[in-house]
């Protein structure tokens, strides 16, 4: 007590602050976290309205028919880490496993941000990564981080003024976006179709994008039902 130690300032801190704790990293670095209270933006009125498909061969797949890699940052250095581990190098594993960390978080970041500031309104889907992870994609579906990267966009939404909801992808796969039959693939039990023709009306699908597409359309019709969007 009574000692002074130099800090980093990641950013200026705005708003009232609410409470702070303490944390420490895999590599002995401590961190002073401060939750603030700060001002809801107003609503945009003017940007995208977007549908988000969460995957694993694309991060995520939206309505408009773009994509972002997925950088698979844990496979990258599996191997790395696997030797370290095997040699029981502990603070080699350390520095893999928050190398790993932090180039997720950075690229979650990157990437909720850029979507925050195109959007007026975002609709993803409510894919369960607990669930998942209990299957043989587990390693994959941890290392995408499909559910920090909503909780990303859940905050910068409120703090941006875009609306923003966690709508029900089931069925989004199988639906053909244009005459909502269900004639498209089986979600796992047809994972390797990527693209399909619906035997309905005969449009030619991208698995993913169509799904992205059902999940915008159930996203606006929630927002017609129940108003306000942002969570």
């Amino acid at each position: 007590l009574g000692k002074s130690y130099p800090m980093f300032m990641h950013r200026k801190i705005e708003g009232k602050i609410l409470c702070g704790s303490f944390s420490e990293n895999a590599k002995g670095q401590w961190f002073v976290n401060i939750a603030v209270e700060v001002e809801r933006a107003p609503p945009k009125t003017e940007g995208l309205e977007l549908g988000i498909d969460p995957g694993l061969k694309d991060f995520a797949t939206f309505s408009n028919g773009e994509k972002i890699d997925n950088p698979r940052h844990y496979r990258k250095e599996e191997e790395r880490l696997a030797r370290a581990q095997r040699a029981n190098r502990k603070p080699q594993i350390r520095a893999i496993s928050l190398k790993v960390a932090n180039r997720r978080k950075h690229d979650l970041h990157y990437e909720s941000i850029k979507l925050i500031r195109r959007c007026k309104s975002i609709y993803v889907g409510d894919v369960s990564s607990s669930k998942l992870a209990k299957t043989n994609l587990g390693k994959s579906i941890y290392d995408a981080g499909w559910s920090t990267f909503r909780g990303y966009l859940r905050y910068k939404a409120i703090r941006h003024g875009v609306q923003f909801a966690e709508v029900s992808e089931a069925y989004s796969t199988q639906t053909c976006s244009v005459c909502k039959q269900r004639t498209g693939p089986k979600g796992r039990a047809d994972l390797n179709v990527r693209k399909w023709e619906c035997s309905s009306c005969g449009v030619s699908h991208d698995r993913d994008i169509n799904a992205a597409q059902n999940i915008l359309l159930t996203g606006q019709g929630v927002g017609l039902r129940t108003g306000i969007l942002t969570l």
